[in-house]
Formats: C-alpha cells, structure tokens, sequence
C-alpha cells in the first residue's frame, strides 16, 4: 500500500487544484466536491486539510499574492525610477491578464462558494500589521519604487505609502477594465490608457511632463522588447 501524502502535500494540491478550477469554470466551479475530485481525495480533504471552504479561499487569495510577488520580483532597478513604476504595471498587468480568475479571488471581487478572502489594509505603516505577509510583501514593491521616486525628487515629497496606494489604485482599476473586455486588444488598452493614464499620474505627483513621457517611453520600449511581449 502506498503511504498517505504528507498533510503540506495534499494543501498543496488542493490549492493548485482550486486554481485550475477557477482557470476553467470561474468561481462557480470552485466547490469542496469537485476540488476533492480534482486531486482523487474525498471532500473531507478540504475540511481537516483547512477547516472549511473559507479557510481554502484566503490560501488561494495568498498564493495569489506570492506568484505576483514573484513576477514584480522580476523586474530589475534602472537608473530611472519613475520608468520602473511603469514597468512595475506592466508586470502587474500580466499577471492578472494571464489569470484573471485568480486574481478575481486574490482581491476579494469574487466570493467561490460564498467565501470571499480575507482582506486587509496595506496601505500604511499601521494597518499593513493587519494584512496577509504575502499580500504586504507584494504591494512592498509598489512602495519601494514610490520612494525611490521621490527621494529621486521627481515626485514631490509624501509618504510613499499613500503614492504607492494611488498608484495601485490606477494600475488596478485599469487592469479590472481591460480584463472585462473595455478596451480591445491588450495593445489598444496600454498604449492609448495605460500609459496615458501612467503619466497623468507622474504629472499630477510631482513629475513633469516631459520627464514623465520620456520615462513612460524609456519602459515601453524596453517591455517590448523582451521576447514574448511583443504587442501585448
């Protein structure tokens, strides 16, 4: 007889599971049943492996979290901050594009089963105590480029807590739009919005204009030139 999977295993799997799951059939498919079915376990897997659907939910949320952590990890410093923010975007952007139905549970748009993850504020030095360390470790790198930014003094001094949280919250809204289908293909979107967008918010933090298209320019180009990023 085979020996039982460790416990991290089976969580592990179930996890994996549960995005594919979303991947294919939206949350509506994410249910205990069909996520025992998945790994070939009994829907009791999902209780003593987390104690309830709910439970599940905020791993995926978390997990969520570590993979964009990992892809904004990717991209490198230059010596032009405010070129890295964009770049920074441009990675956000994919991640959620490529996995939109994860990203829907990640932050808290969607509920599989009734269960929307558990979120917290990160959006300052006090809250973020509050917050998942996977999701305090992934807006981290919103924060560094934000102040990096302005110690680089083309944002006017404030707290990189709040600049990082209003570039968020413009990055976010476009990628939510984009991902429901507002704004045709992905090269319409970031060239016409995106970037647009971008620089409007350089402007409107410090920048000027013409630093700030340059920047955006300076990013783009270089995105587009990586292998696989050609257009989209």
């Amino acid at each position: 007889m085979s020996p039982k999977p460790a416990a991290a295993e089976v969580k592990a799997k179930l996890i994996e599971a549960a995005i594919r799951l979303l991947a294919d059939g939206g949350p509506e498919s994410l249910q205990a049943r069909k996520l025992a079915a998945e790994i070939g376990a009994s829907t009791m897997a999902v209780y003593t492996h987390f104690g309830g659907m709910g439970a599940l939910v905020d791993e995926v949320a978390r997990e969520g979290f570590r993979r964009l952590s990992a892809n904004l990890g990717g991209v490198e410093e230059t010596e032009d901050p405010s070129a890295d923010i964009l770049t920074l975007a441009l990675a956000y952007r994919r991640t959620v594009v490529d996995n939109p139905q994860l990203y829907a549970v990640t932050f808290g748009q969607s509920a599989p089963d009734g269960q929307k993850a558990a979120l917290g504020d990160m959006t300052s030095e006090e809250s973020r105590q509050n917050a998942s360390e996977e999701g305090v470790e992934a807006f981290g790198y919103l924060v560094r480029a934000a102040k990096r930014v302005i110690d680089a003094g083309r944002f006017r001094p404030a707290s990189e807590f709040e600049v990082a949280a209003q570039l968020w919250s413009a990055v976010h809204g476009y990628i939510t739009l984009e991902v429901a289908g507002h704004f045709g293909d992905g090269r319409n979107g970031v060239d016409h919005i995106l970037i647009p967008l971008a620089t409007a918010l350089g402007v409107g933090l410090g920048d000027t204009f013409e630093a700030a298209t340059r920047s955006a320019q300076v990013s783009i180009d270089a995105w587009r030139a990586k292998e696989g990023n050609i257009g989209t």
